[in-house]
Protein backbone atom coordinates (compact mmCIF):
# COMPACT_ATOMS: atom_id res chain seq x y z
CA UNK A 1 0.00 0.00 0.00
CA UNK A 2 3.15 2.55 0.87
CA UNK A 3 4.06 2.06 -2.95
CA UNK A 4 0.55 2.48 -4.20
CA UNK A 5 0.38 5.86 -2.22
CA UNK A 6 3.67 6.82 -2.78
CA UNK A 7 3.12 5.79 -6.92
CA UNK A 8 -0.44 7.58 -7.63
CA UNK A 9 0.64 10.64 -5.36
CA UNK A 10 3.22 11.24 -7.41
CA UNK A 11 1.43 11.07 -10.37
CA UNK A 12 -1.30 13.36 -8.96
CA UNK A 13 1.47 16.15 -8.65
CA UNK A 14 3.03 15.72 -11.99
CA UNK A 15 -0.26 15.92 -13.56
CA UNK A 16 -0.28 18.79 -15.98
CA UNK A 17 -4.15 19.05 -16.96
CA UNK A 18 -7.16 17.84 -15.88
CA UNK A 19 -7.79 15.13 -18.21
CA UNK A 20 -4.27 13.21 -17.48
CA UNK A 21 -5.89 13.94 -13.87
CA UNK A 22 -9.07 11.57 -14.72
CA UNK A 23 -6.84 8.94 -16.17
CA UNK A 24 -5.11 8.85 -13.04
CA UNK A 25 -7.97 8.92 -10.84
CA UNK A 26 -9.79 5.91 -13.11
CA UNK A 27 -6.47 4.02 -12.91
CA UNK A 28 -5.74 4.34 -9.13
CA UNK A 29 -9.73 4.23 -7.65
CA UNK A 30 -12.30 3.23 -10.78
CA UNK A 31 -14.14 0.69 -10.25
CA UNK A 32 -11.18 -1.69 -12.21
CA UNK A 33 -8.38 0.75 -10.45
CA UNK A 34 -5.80 -1.10 -8.60
CA UNK A 35 -7.13 0.03 -4.56
CA UNK A 36 -10.45 -1.84 -6.18
CA UNK A 37 -8.56 -4.37 -7.28
CA UNK A 38 -6.86 -4.68 -3.43
CA UNK A 39 -10.25 -4.22 -1.60
CA UNK A 40 -11.68 -7.38 -4.32
CA UNK A 41 -8.79 -9.17 -1.84
CA UNK A 42 -10.29 -8.82 1.55
CA UNK A 43 -12.83 -11.93 0.66
CA UNK A 44 -9.74 -13.94 0.77
CA UNK A 45 -7.74 -12.80 3.44
CA UNK A 46 -8.38 -14.15 7.17
CA UNK A 47 -10.68 -12.20 9.67
CA UNK A 48 -7.74 -10.29 11.28
CA UNK A 49 -5.83 -9.28 8.13
CA UNK A 50 -9.68 -7.84 6.95
CA UNK A 51 -8.74 -5.68 10.45
CA UNK A 52 -5.65 -4.28 9.32
CA UNK A 53 -5.81 -4.51 5.42
CA UNK A 54 -9.76 -2.84 5.28
CA UNK A 55 -8.74 0.49 7.45
CA UNK A 56 -5.69 0.94 5.41
CA UNK A 57 -7.27 0.64 1.90
CA UNK A 58 -10.12 2.81 2.56
CA UNK A 59 -7.53 5.15 3.92
CA UNK A 60 -5.51 5.21 0.86
CA UNK A 61 -8.42 5.80 -1.50
CA UNK A 62 -9.63 8.96 0.79
CA UNK A 63 -5.95 10.13 0.32
CA UNK A 64 -6.03 9.59 -3.18
CA UNK A 65 -9.47 10.87 -3.92
CA UNK A 66 -8.57 14.19 -1.79
CA UNK A 67 -5.35 14.77 -3.32
CA UNK A 68 -7.05 14.65 -6.52
CA UNK A 69 -9.73 16.94 -5.74
CA UNK A 70 -6.82 19.51 -4.35
CA UNK A 71 -4.59 19.34 -7.47
CA UNK A 72 -7.89 19.88 -9.63
CA UNK A 73 -8.63 22.96 -7.49
CA UNK A 74 -4.91 23.95 -7.99
CA UNK A 75 -5.32 23.18 -12.22
CA UNK A 76 -8.22 26.14 -12.07
CA UNK A 77 -6.19 28.19 -10.39
CA UNK A 78 -3.34 28.24 -12.62
CA UNK A 79 -5.83 28.52 -15.38
CA UNK A 80 -7.40 31.50 -14.03
CA UNK A 81 -4.22 33.42 -13.30
CA UNK A 82 -3.17 32.67 -17.37
CA UNK A 83 -6.48 34.14 -18.20
CA UNK A 84 -5.86 36.86 -16.28
CA UNK A 85 -2.32 37.38 -17.62
CA UNK A 86 -3.31 37.24 -20.96
CA UNK A 87 -7.06 38.99 -20.72
CA UNK A 88 -5.69 41.70 -18.75
CA UNK A 89 -7.34 45.54 -19.58
CA UNK A 90 -5.42 48.88 -18.81
CA UNK A 91 -8.89 50.77 -18.08
CA UNK A 92 -6.82 54.42 -18.76
CA UNK A 93 -6.92 53.37 -21.90
CA UNK A 94 -9.49 56.06 -24.43
CA UNK A 95 -13.28 54.02 -24.78
CA UNK A 96 -13.07 51.26 -27.72
CA UNK A 97 -15.37 52.66 -30.53
CA UNK A 98 -18.56 51.07 -30.06
CA UNK A 99 -22.53 51.46 -31.13
CA UNK A 100 -24.30 53.78 -29.02
CA UNK A 101 -27.55 54.12 -27.41
CA UNK A 102 -29.89 55.94 -29.53
CA UNK A 103 -33.04 58.37 -28.54
CA UNK A 104 -36.44 57.19 -29.05
CA UNK A 105 -38.33 59.02 -31.55
CA UNK A 106 -41.25 60.07 -29.58
CA UNK A 107 -38.88 61.59 -27.18
CA UNK A 108 -37.17 63.68 -30.54
CA UNK A 109 -40.36 64.70 -31.57
CA UNK A 110 -41.45 65.89 -28.23
CA UNK A 111 -38.22 67.84 -27.61
CA UNK A 112 -38.64 69.12 -31.12
CA UNK A 113 -42.75 70.24 -30.44
CA UNK A 114 -41.39 71.58 -27.19
CA UNK A 115 -38.53 73.67 -28.91
CA UNK A 116 -40.88 75.22 -31.14
CA UNK A 117 -43.82 75.87 -29.33
CA UNK A 118 -41.46 77.58 -26.81
CA UNK A 119 -40.03 80.09 -29.19
CA UNK A 120 -43.82 81.25 -29.63
CA UNK A 121 -44.28 81.76 -25.72
CA UNK A 122 -45.77 78.42 -24.57
CA UNK A 123 -44.10 76.66 -21.37
CA UNK A 124 -44.80 73.33 -20.29
CA UNK A 125 -47.25 72.20 -17.81
CA UNK A 126 -47.72 68.93 -16.78
CA UNK A 127 -49.66 66.77 -14.16
CA UNK A 128 -50.37 63.54 -13.28
CA UNK A 129 -51.46 60.47 -15.57
CA UNK A 130 -53.48 58.39 -13.04
CA UNK A 131 -56.48 61.23 -12.41
CA UNK A 132 -60.29 61.94 -11.18
CA UNK A 133 -62.72 61.39 -13.54
CA UNK A 134 -63.48 65.10 -12.50
CA UNK A 135 -60.90 66.33 -14.12
CA UNK A 136 -60.93 63.74 -16.72
CA UNK A 137 -64.33 64.31 -17.89
CA UNK A 138 -66.74 66.76 -15.82
CA UNK A 139 -64.59 69.72 -16.20
CA UNK A 140 -64.09 69.37 -20.13
CA UNK A 141 -67.58 69.40 -20.27
CA UNK A 142 -67.57 65.50 -21.46
CA UNK A 143 -71.09 64.51 -19.96
CA UNK A 144 -71.94 61.26 -18.29
CA UNK A 145 -73.44 59.65 -21.24
CA UNK A 146 -70.28 60.41 -23.78
CA UNK A 147 -68.88 57.27 -25.29
CA UNK A 148 -65.83 57.87 -24.30
CA UNK A 149 -66.26 57.28 -20.12
CA UNK A 150 -67.62 53.66 -21.40
CA UNK A 151 -65.16 51.24 -19.41
CA UNK A 152 -65.07 49.67 -23.41
CA UNK A 153 -62.87 53.01 -24.24
CA UNK A 154 -61.56 54.07 -20.51
CA UNK A 155 -59.23 52.41 -17.80
CA UNK A 156 -60.95 53.20 -15.20
CA UNK A 157 -58.82 52.37 -11.38
CA UNK A 158 -60.21 49.38 -9.38
CA UNK A 159 -62.29 50.61 -6.15
CA UNK A 160 -62.32 48.59 -2.80
CA UNK A 161 -65.93 47.87 -1.80
CA UNK A 162 -67.03 51.24 0.58
CA UNK A 163 -64.54 53.45 -1.26
CA UNK A 164 -66.32 56.52 -1.48
CA UNK A 165 -63.00 58.44 -3.45
CA UNK A 166 -64.49 59.90 -6.69
CA UNK A 167 -63.19 56.67 -9.43
CA UNK A 168 -60.04 57.85 -11.31
CA UNK A 169 -58.46 56.81 -14.64
CA UNK A 170 -55.61 56.32 -16.74
CA UNK A 171 -56.01 59.88 -18.37
CA UNK A 172 -57.62 59.43 -21.97
CA UNK A 173 -55.94 62.48 -22.78
CA UNK A 174 -53.48 65.45 -21.23
CA UNK A 175 -56.33 67.96 -21.32
CA UNK A 176 -56.52 67.44 -17.63
CA UNK A 177 -53.85 69.47 -17.52
CA UNK A 178 -54.98 72.78 -18.81
CA UNK A 179 -57.96 72.40 -15.85
CA UNK A 180 -55.08 72.13 -13.14
CA UNK A 181 -52.87 74.57 -14.79
CA UNK A 182 -56.20 77.16 -14.94
CA UNK A 183 -56.53 76.24 -11.44
CA UNK A 184 -53.01 76.84 -10.36
CA UNK A 185 -51.87 80.17 -12.62
CA UNK A 186 -55.25 81.85 -13.98
CA UNK A 187 -55.33 84.03 -17.06
CA UNK A 188 -53.70 84.63 -19.11
CA UNK A 189 -51.70 81.94 -19.62
CA UNK A 190 -49.87 80.40 -22.25
CA UNK A 191 -49.49 76.61 -22.37
CA UNK A 192 -48.53 73.11 -24.20
CA UNK A 193 -49.43 69.85 -22.27
CA UNK A 194 -47.21 67.04 -24.07
CA UNK A 195 -47.31 63.62 -22.07
CA UNK A 196 -48.47 59.54 -21.79
CA UNK A 197 -52.25 58.83 -22.48
CA UNK A 198 -54.40 55.60 -22.20
CA UNK A 199 -57.06 54.47 -24.45
CA UNK A 200 -58.72 50.78 -24.83
CA UNK A 201 -57.79 50.44 -28.63
CA UNK A 202 -55.10 48.15 -30.31
CA UNK A 203 -53.95 48.07 -33.74
CA UNK A 204 -51.75 49.33 -36.59
CA UNK A 205 -52.31 52.91 -35.79
CA UNK A 206 -53.58 52.98 -31.84
CA UNK A 207 -52.10 51.67 -29.05
CA UNK A 208 -53.50 51.28 -25.65
CA UNK A 209 -50.53 53.82 -24.29
CA UNK A 210 -49.37 56.45 -26.57
CA UNK A 211 -48.36 60.46 -26.24
CA UNK A 212 -50.51 63.58 -26.98
CA UNK A 213 -49.49 66.82 -26.91
CA UNK A 214 -51.92 69.78 -26.17
CA UNK A 215 -52.55 73.76 -26.27
CA UNK A 216 -54.07 76.25 -24.44
CA UNK A 217 -53.46 79.92 -25.08
CA UNK A 218 -56.21 82.02 -22.74
CA UNK A 219 -56.26 86.07 -23.09
CA UNK A 220 -58.74 88.97 -23.35
CA UNK A 221 -58.79 89.13 -26.85
CA UNK A 222 -57.77 85.79 -28.84
CA UNK A 223 -60.11 84.58 -31.64
CA UNK A 224 -59.61 81.48 -34.09
CA UNK A 225 -57.19 84.11 -36.08
CA UNK A 226 -54.75 83.40 -33.56
CA UNK A 227 -54.88 79.61 -33.37
CA UNK A 228 -54.43 79.32 -37.15
CA UNK A 229 -50.84 81.60 -37.29
CA UNK A 230 -49.94 79.79 -34.06
CA UNK A 231 -50.59 76.26 -36.04
CA UNK A 232 -49.42 77.63 -39.64
CA UNK A 233 -45.95 78.45 -37.17
CA UNK A 234 -45.94 75.45 -35.39
CA UNK A 235 -46.64 73.10 -39.17
CA UNK A 236 -44.05 74.97 -41.00
CA UNK A 237 -41.58 74.34 -38.25
CA UNK A 238 -41.63 70.73 -37.76
CA UNK A 239 -41.96 69.97 -41.45
CA UNK A 240 -38.76 72.26 -41.94
CA UNK A 241 -41.15 73.49 -45.07
CA UNK A 242 -41.12 77.19 -45.85
CA UNK A 243 -44.78 77.85 -46.53
CA UNK A 244 -47.99 75.40 -45.78
CA UNK A 245 -51.97 75.30 -46.44
CA UNK A 246 -54.30 74.84 -43.48
CA UNK A 247 -57.82 73.94 -44.21
CA UNK A 248 -60.19 74.19 -41.03
CA UNK A 249 -62.79 71.56 -41.01
CA UNK A 250 -66.01 72.64 -38.46
CA UNK A 251 -66.70 69.79 -36.06
CA UNK A 252 -67.43 68.81 -32.72
CA UNK A 253 -65.56 68.49 -29.43
CA UNK A 254 -67.11 68.17 -26.04
CA UNK A 255 -64.75 70.87 -24.21
CA UNK A 256 -64.14 73.65 -27.48
CA UNK A 257 -67.19 75.73 -29.11
CA UNK A 258 -66.41 76.05 -32.26
CA UNK A 259 -64.74 73.28 -33.17
CA UNK A 260 -62.37 72.44 -36.00
CA UNK A 261 -60.03 69.54 -37.47
CA UNK A 262 -57.28 70.74 -39.01
CA UNK A 263 -55.70 69.32 -42.27
CA UNK A 264 -52.52 70.22 -44.10
CA UNK A 265 -51.51 70.32 -47.90
CA UNK A 266 -49.58 67.43 -49.05
CA UNK A 267 -48.51 64.87 -51.51
CA UNK A 268 -47.63 61.40 -51.31
CA UNK A 269 -45.59 60.81 -54.76
CA UNK A 270 -43.42 57.61 -54.23
CA UNK A 271 -45.06 56.58 -51.53
CA UNK A 272 -43.02 59.65 -49.35
CA UNK A 273 -45.04 63.02 -47.43
CA UNK A 274 -44.14 65.92 -48.81
CA UNK A 275 -46.01 68.94 -47.07
CA UNK A 276 -47.02 72.19 -48.39
CA UNK A 277 -47.41 70.89 -52.18
CA UNK A 278 -50.00 68.50 -53.62
CA UNK A 279 -53.52 68.03 -53.94
CA UNK A 280 -54.04 65.72 -51.28
CA UNK A 281 -54.75 66.61 -47.67
CA UNK A 282 -54.60 65.01 -44.27
CA UNK A 283 -55.71 65.65 -40.68
CA UNK A 284 -53.13 66.01 -38.11
CA UNK A 285 -55.04 67.85 -35.11
CA UNK A 286 -58.41 68.91 -33.36
CA UNK A 287 -58.84 72.81 -32.08
CA UNK A 288 -61.13 74.81 -31.37
CA UNK A 289 -62.24 77.83 -28.75
CA UNK A 290 -62.28 76.70 -25.04
CA UNK A 291 -65.75 76.22 -24.09
CA UNK A 292 -67.48 78.43 -21.37
CA UNK A 293 -67.68 75.72 -19.29
CA UNK A 294 -64.06 74.57 -19.44
CA UNK A 295 -62.98 78.23 -18.48
CA UNK A 296 -65.20 78.14 -15.40
CA UNK A 297 -64.25 74.82 -14.37
CA UNK A 298 -60.68 76.16 -14.18
CA UNK A 299 -61.57 78.96 -12.01
CA UNK A 300 -61.23 81.70 -15.03
CA UNK A 301 -64.63 83.79 -15.95
CA UNK A 302 -65.68 83.27 -19.63
CA UNK A 303 -67.29 86.57 -19.25
CA UNK A 304 -63.58 88.46 -19.60
CA UNK A 305 -61.58 85.56 -20.41
CA UNK A 306 -61.13 83.44 -23.58
CA UNK A 307 -58.80 81.27 -25.51
CA UNK A 308 -58.17 78.80 -27.99
CA UNK A 309 -57.11 75.08 -27.42
CA UNK A 310 -55.66 72.31 -29.86
CA UNK A 311 -54.59 68.60 -29.32
CA UNK A 312 -52.52 66.32 -31.60
CA UNK A 313 -50.94 63.15 -31.07
CA UNK A 314 -47.25 63.04 -31.03
CA UNK A 315 -46.86 59.33 -31.98
CA UNK A 316 -48.70 60.21 -35.53
CA UNK A 317 -46.74 63.22 -35.84
CA UNK A 318 -43.72 61.53 -35.52
CA UNK A 319 -44.45 58.84 -37.79
CA UNK A 320 -45.54 61.14 -40.35
CA UNK A 321 -42.20 63.05 -40.36
CA UNK A 322 -40.15 60.01 -40.02
CA UNK A 323 -41.62 57.32 -42.61
CA UNK A 324 -43.04 54.85 -39.41
CA UNK A 325 -45.32 52.39 -40.76
CA UNK A 326 -46.74 50.85 -37.87
CA UNK A 327 -47.32 52.50 -34.69
CA UNK A 328 -46.78 50.15 -32.72
CA UNK A 329 -43.27 49.47 -33.65
CA UNK A 330 -42.84 52.38 -31.23
CA UNK A 331 -43.29 50.05 -28.36
CA UNK A 332 -41.47 47.02 -29.51
CA UNK A 333 -38.42 47.87 -28.00
CA UNK A 334 -36.67 46.58 -31.30
CA UNK A 335 -33.01 47.55 -31.07
CA UNK A 336 -32.65 46.86 -34.87
CA UNK A 337 -35.22 49.10 -35.35
CA UNK A 338 -34.17 51.56 -32.30
CA UNK A 339 -31.15 51.92 -34.23
CA UNK A 340 -32.74 52.84 -37.63
CA UNK A 341 -35.10 55.02 -36.43
CA UNK A 342 -33.21 56.69 -33.31
CA UNK A 343 -31.30 59.82 -32.83
CA UNK A 344 -27.81 60.22 -31.52
CA UNK A 345 -27.80 61.81 -28.26
CA UNK A 346 -26.35 65.11 -28.63
CA UNK A 347 -28.90 65.42 -31.28
CA UNK A 348 -30.50 68.62 -29.46
CA UNK A 349 -33.44 69.70 -31.42
CA UNK A 350 -33.44 73.80 -31.77
CA UNK A 351 -34.90 76.17 -34.36
CA UNK A 352 -31.77 77.92 -35.22
CA UNK A 353 -29.91 74.43 -35.35
CA UNK A 354 -32.38 72.68 -37.06
CA UNK A 355 -35.24 70.21 -35.75
CA UNK A 356 -33.83 66.59 -37.05
CA UNK A 357 -30.14 67.53 -38.32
Amino acid sequence: MDDLKAKYLTQIADAANEASLEDIRIAAVGKKGEVALKMRELGKMTPEERQVAGPALNALKDEINSAISAKKAALADAALDERLRSEWLDVTLPTRTQRRGTIHPISQVSEEVTAIFAEIGFSVAEGPRIDTDWYNFDALNIPGHHPARAEMDTFYMHRAEGDNRPPHVLRTHTSPVQIRSMEATGAPTRIICPGGVYRADYDQTHTPMFHQVEGLAIDKDISMANLKWVLEEFVKSYFEVDGVDLRFRASHFPFTEPSAEVDIRCSWEGGTLKVGEGDDWLEILGSGMVHPKVLEAGGIDPAEWQGFAFGMGIDRIAMLKYGVPDLRAFFDSDLRWLRHYGFAALDVPTLHGGLSR
